[in-house]
């Protein structure tokens, strides 16, 4: 039987009509049906709601489930006027002060000062059963040299507040800044794990558990291995592509770990670097290989990395899924591509089907900083509304 795996996706609530941001979540919420309310949580801010899906083996079964509450918080939002964006951050420039979910994100904000401007930003979390902790807190010394990729296939916040960064994902760069979002260190043991989230605490860098940020860790409220480096994806087929690759990754990881095979020794600070290269150039771009030490193409590790899971795909039978999705990808560029493409392009000058040497193009010359709201960033939010709820070309 396959290794149970969720996700939990983040979205933003926009007007229907402007594009901007709405504060609207507690009205999306009261306009669900019933029985999909306990599958949706509030955010920090009231522009912001979150799914959590259900316990799953299947991807399939998984990709419904996605793509049904996709439809169904889209279908509430726009009752009340608004649409969900699955993107890392606001593409549209909004000074507005929004209030935010509850008590708690209140108490953060109190905390943590500016650095809570940061979080009105959107991710994609995929949870990996792993219910023995000692073995989970090893496996994560396994995967973590394998994050910056993951992270690249992610990547989907090219534009922020009005502005064409220069960034894949915007969201990782402005998070980076948080005392705890870094990656994992290399864990002792499962003392030393403890250990290290109560100097964290001792030391103000978190309020609880759960503000333990690491680009993979071990949940704060479920039996699972949770890894939270990529942005919200465009769509539901790129969701579940991540959840794939994540989940082979914990499954070889858990292998790896059970036959007494030792962890790659890689510093923190080549990680942190390995994970800012990826946010800068993302999936069309260079990224760095750990192990080797050498700058290649992002597509060479991924390419690396399917290779390293292909048993655990295999076993699971999603292999196919994957191949055909990556694919896909490389054909019609990732979410940061696809959004450059909207802003900078027009539709019939690069199809959809281009080659990812046209893709990879974009990523070469991107505008930085120059495109502040003017109808080029509404074709934007334009497309990502129509492939938060839709699909790969």
């Amino acid at each position: 039987m396959s290794t149970t795996l969720g996700v939990e996706e983040e979205f933003l609530l926009v007007d229907a009509e402007t594009f901007r941001l709405a504060p609207s979540a507690r009205r999306v919420v009261a306009a669900l049906p019933a029985e999909v309310r306990p599958l949706i949580r509030l955010e920090t801010r009231a522009t912001q709601i979150e799914s959590a899906t259900s316990v799953h083996t299947e991807l399939t079964e998984l990709g419904s489930a996605l793509s049904e509450v996709r439809a169904t918080l889209d279908s509430a939002a726009r009752s009340v006027g608004c649409r969900i964006m699955a993107a890392g951050g606001c593409i549209l420039r909004d000074g507005d002060e929004f209030p935010l979910a509850d008590e708690r994100y209140a108490q953060i904000a109190r905390r943590f000062g500016y650095l809570e401007d940061a979080r009105g930003l959107c991710a994609c979390q995929v949870h990996v059963g792993v219910p023995d902790r000692r073995v989970a807190v090893a496996a994560l010394n396994h995967i973590r040299v394998w994050l910056p990729v993951v992270q690249a296939l992610g990547c989907n916040s090219p534009f922020v507040n009005g502005l064409e960064t220069g960034y894949a994902s915007t969201r990782a760069t402005l998070l980076s800044a948080w005392p705890t979002v870094r990656p994992s260190p290399l864990l002792r043991s499962l003392e030393h794990h403890d250990e290290l989230v109560a100097d964290l605490r001792a030391a103000g860098a978190m309020l609880d558990h759960q503000m333990l940020y690491w680009h993979a860790r071990i949940s704060a409220v479920h039996p699972t291995i949770e890894v939270r480096c990529a942005d919200a994806c465009l769509t539901v087929r790129e969701t579940v592509l991540l959840a794939a690759l994540v989940r082979a990754l914990v499954t070889t990881a858990v292998r790896a770990v059970e036959n007494g095979v030792s962890a790659p020794l890689v510093d923190e600070g080549t990680l942190t670097a390995a994970h800012w290269r990826a946010a800068k150039d993302g999936l069309e771009g260079q990224g760095f290989d750990i192990l080797e030490r050498a700058e290649v193409p992002m597509w060479h590790l991924v390419d690396r990395l399917v290779e390293h899971v292909g048993d655990a795909l295999a076993e699971a039978n999603d292999l196919n899924t994957v191949h055909a999705t990556l694919e896909c990808l490389r054909k019609v560029g990732s979410g940061a591509a696809r959004q450059r493409r909207a802003a900078h392009r027009n539709p019939t000058e690069l199809a959809p089907t281009a080659s990812a040497v046209d893709v990879a193009a974009l990523h070469d010359t991107p505008a930085i900083g120059v495109i502040t709201d003017g109808p080029d960033l509404v074709a934007v939010a334009r497309a990502v509304i129509a492939e938060t709820t839709g699909d790969l070309y």
